[in-house]
């Protein structure tokens, strides 16, 4: 099992609490974010993890390369920002399977990921992860039928209740490799949004989920990937 970890965001509405780092490498409980991932992607049974990486590539690079994985590590850095689609075009480059995970590094998502992998139909471009959410406004909504086709994404609003994106995806390079797009793209806005149905499938799971990506949920990070440790 092969995966792309997005791993070069800047953590802009981080600066306050952390500072000078990408948002992967924000320690929490003393331990880079970062950490949390991988330790998953290895219960996961991952064989292959490629880092998407740009801002402050070189703090990542240097603590993998203290480290050892169960699984085969490799990077590709990008010498410009190119979105996220971008990130995930250039780390294509050093995938070898037909079917590749992607993951946010700024997002911890507890999903079976060969269970979503069994269930993918690969008449399909691509899987979303889907987190049933309660009373959020935070993150856009999205909206699937019967037979778990992705038919909507709606805009970020105040909803009772609903699906999230949760930032893991299952991608089908039969389908899509991107080399149609531009070298600098949006994989969210340019390329999720805009496919018909039948080419999006929907894997709800209801697992832990946590998104660092503002200060209050990196805060309340720390207590609970702590407790998950235990």
């Amino acid at each position: 099992m092969e995966c792309i970890l997005l791993a070069g965001g800047l953590g802009t509405r981080l600066r306050d609490v952390v500072a000078d780092l990408p948002k992967c490498m924000a320690p929490v409980n003393g331990i880079p974010f970062l950490s949390y991932i991988l330790r998953y992607l290895e219960r996961q049974h991952t064989d292959h993890v490629i880092f998407s990486l740009g801002y402050k590539s070189e703090v990542v690079i240097e603590w993998l390369r203290n480290k050892a994985f169960t699984f085969k590590t490799s990077w590709v850095i990008e010498q410009e920002p190119l979105g996220t689609g971008g990130g995930i075009k250039l780390a294509l480059n050093k995938s070898k399977e037909k079917e590749v995970f992607i993951l946010n590094g700024d997002t911890f998502f507890d999903v079976d990921l060969q269970r979503m992998h069994s269930a993918f139909d690969r008449n399909y471009k691509a899987m979303v992860a889907l987190k049933p959410m309660q009373q959020f406004e935070r993150y856009g909504s999205v909206e699937i039928d019967d037979q778990n086709n992705i038919v909507g994404f709606k805009e970020k609003k105040f909803t009772e209740s609903g699906l999230i994106n949760g930032g893991i995806y299952l991608l089908n390079k039969a389908k899509e490799d991107f080399s149609s797009f531009p070298g600098r793209f949006s994989f969210e806005q340019d390329f999720l949004t805009i496919q018909d149905q039948h080419a999006l499938q929907g894997f709800v799971s209801d697992s832990y989920f946590i998104d660092i990506g503002v200060p209050e949920d990196y805060r309340r990070a720390q207590a609970e990937m702590k407790q998950r440790e235990n």
